[in-house]
């Protein structure tokens, strides 16, 4: 990770696009953002899916859990008609079209989103399509779970982890005193979690820091002030007009 990017468009350009979807993944590559989040989930039938709720509720015109529909149900239902009338009959992305979207262009952290359905597939189908795409120099993981980078470690330790944190989770898990224990190379927290005196102590266990989601123009400033590593923003064209 030592060209860990300073602006990561938080799953896309999301401000001014649908969240998780190939307009939002495709305007940040317009507007020149480094790199891009996204959630990856398995859909029934297998397929690695981008949608960041557990459930189609919020920005689609389905309902249900996505582990419990199949990618030919996921691929029928608007996830961009909420966002606007221009969006209309945007489709779930899968990963592999995200992959073919972003390769050669920016890099991909992939959240991997497997928190109601711990002991499914999801790491191993998408270090699996990590490599058969030849992704690898492309891509970084992060988790709230630490078990997923344990996996992630142990099938593709090449590749670069990330431990997500945030304060609405217990203390234990907020402060990640488990952490010395987690093989990762970078932090990811809440911005409510940020100062300058985390960010000094993490690099000085060898740790990036980058935080989530930080949207306000002022907030930006004072994180890229306090030398933060990056930063995941719905709003990557303001926070790249800052940092030029």
């Amino acid at each position: 990770m030592l060209n860990f990017p300073k602006v990561i468009a938080h799953r896309g350009a999301s401000w001014d696009a649908p969240e998780n979807t190939l307009p939002a993944f495709d305007l940040a590559i317009k507007i020149g953002a480094p790199a891009i989040e996204l959630d990856a989930k398995l859909s029934e039938d297998g397929f690695v899916v981008v949608h960041h709720d557990p459930t189609l509720d919020r920005t689609t015109n389905g309902k249900g859990n996505v582990w419990q529909k199949s990618l030919a149900e996921l691929k029928k239902l608007d996830a961009g008609a909420w966002k606007g009338a221009q969006f209309a009959k945007t489709r779930i992305p899968t990963l592999t079209e995200v992959f073919d979207l972003a390769r050669r262009k920016l890099l991909v952290n992939v959240e991997l989103t497997n928190y109601e359905t711990p002991n499914d597939r999801l790491v191993e189908k998408v270090v699996e399509l990590v490599n058969r795409m030849k992704m690898q120099e492309q891509v970084f993981f992060s988790s709230f779970h630490p078990a997923n980078l344990r996996r992630a470690h142990r099938l593709q330790p090449s590749i670069p982890l990330s431990l997500l944190t945030g304060t609405f989770q217990s203390p234990w898990l907020a402060h990640a005193w488990f952490a010395p224990f987690i093989p990762h190379q970078a932090r990811h927290p809440e911005n409510k979690q940020i100062s300058a005196e985390f960010i000094q102590k993490c690099h000085a266990r060898q740790l990036k820091v980058a935080s989530y989601t930080v949207n306000d123009p002022t907030e930006m400033r004072q994180f890229f002030d306090w030398g933060i590593d990056g930063i995941f923003t719905d709003r990557p064209d303001v926070a790249l007009g800052l940092l030029a």
